[in-house]
């Protein structure tokens, strides 16, 4: 007897039983796209990123060398850093043997990889939204670019996680509360904002911050790799959003500097690797205090608004409403910070 097809009327959406085993959820958007017939393509900074990131393609199999060597099951403590020196002065885990505070290690990297992965995934379904809502030729096919440099990203953490830690966590609930907020709003600078300048933004320091933490020279690689991309992605946001954001009222400019802050507040909050904590069996409101308590964490957690915090000054975001509640985050230090990465020279070139 064949497959039933399975009718919901009410999304117009056709799926077979076995479909629902691989699709574990689906959201609704009232996305509005456009056409722009257009197709002047001005030589301007949209269209030259555009050139460079078709020059900068790579490959998750060709370009990256998976027959190193790494086995997780030898490694050292000391190999993993700070990651294993800022629980030294939690007893729960100098009680454990050093057998135990490695898997205790490679479950906190397996759970960072795996936040990194959804995320990944939330940008390249937000990059496919882009295509249809970016007002501007050059802005679409750039887009379109981003769309797979985030599949690509998603094969290579998938790729990663699968074949090095093979152990995979399921995403936090505040990452996956903001993915929804930027998936389903029917306001594409919005999804600017949201994607390109505060989740690609905090990607950048945290892919940045994170080699210090794992000792394996594959993923190093693949995170070099990239930044490349993620660093164009904010880049293509500032450009884009700043002309779009002098167009707007004074009570449109400050619905989205709120919205910016809200998604900071956010995602300052959600690096608790609680499904970890609970894999041991510690008490979860004791160990993230003294997870809040750790000094390297406290760092971290303001180092990757490095990027996020002088692109919103940049594109005017950051309002005399909202600067005194970035200051109370302990993130407007960066306001001034200098850290674009995209080689405008080789753009040129491209």
């Amino acid at each position: 007897m064949g497959m039933a097809k399975v009718h919901d009327f009410k999304s117009g959406i056709y799926l077979t039983n076995e479909d629902f085993h691989e699709i574990k959820e689906i959201f609704h958007t009232p996305l509005t796209g456009s056409y722009n017939w257009d197709y002047t393509a001005a030589d301007d900074k949209i269209n030259r990123l555009y050139q460079l990131a078709k020059k900068r393609q790579w490959d998750v199999e060709i370009d990256l060398d998976w027959s190193q060597k790494w086995d997780k099951d030898k490694a050292r403590l000391e190999d993993y850093g700070l990651a294993h020196q800022s629980y030294l002065g939690y007893e729960p885990y100098l009680s454990l043997s050093d057998e135990e505070k490695l898997n205790v290690q490679h479950k906190l990297a397996a759970w960072s990889l795996s936040q990194f992965l959804h995320g990944e995934q939330g940008a390249l379904l937000v990059a496919s939204q882009l295509c249809s809502c970016a007002p501007t030729y050059n802005a679409k096919l750039y887009a379109a670019t981003q769309t797979y440099d985030e599949a690509r990203h998603v094969e290579a953490f998938n790729k990663y996680i699968q074949t090095r830690h093979k152990e995979m966590y399921p995403i936090t609930p505040d990452l996956k509360m903001l993915l929804n907020k930027i998936l389903t709003d029917e306001r594409w600078d919005l999804k600017f904002i949201g994607m390109q300048l505060i989740i690609e933004g905090l990607a950048l320091g945290a892919f940045k911050a994170f080699p210090q933490t794992h000792p394996d020279k594959l993923l190093h690689q693949l995170i070099e790799k990239i930044i490349q991309d993620e660093s164009r992605h904010v880049t293509f946001g500032i450009h884009y959003l700043e002309q779009h954001i002098k167009r707007l009222s004074e009570d449109e400019v400050e619905q989205r500097a709120e919205f910016a802050y809200r998604a900071c507040l956010i995602m300052r909050h959600r690096f608790h690797p609680n499904e970890v904590f609970d894999d041991f069996g510690w008490d979860l409101e004791e160990t993230i205090k003294y997870n809040d308590g750790i000094k390297a964490r406290r760092d971290f957690q303001t180092f990757i608004f490095q990027r996020v915090i002088p692109s919103l000054k940049r594109v005017g975001l950051l309002t005399e409403t909202v600067r005194p509640k970035f200051e109370r985050l302990g993130v407007i230090q960066w306001e001034d910070f200098d850290d674009e990465d995209v080689n405008w020279k080789e753009a040129q070139s491209a």
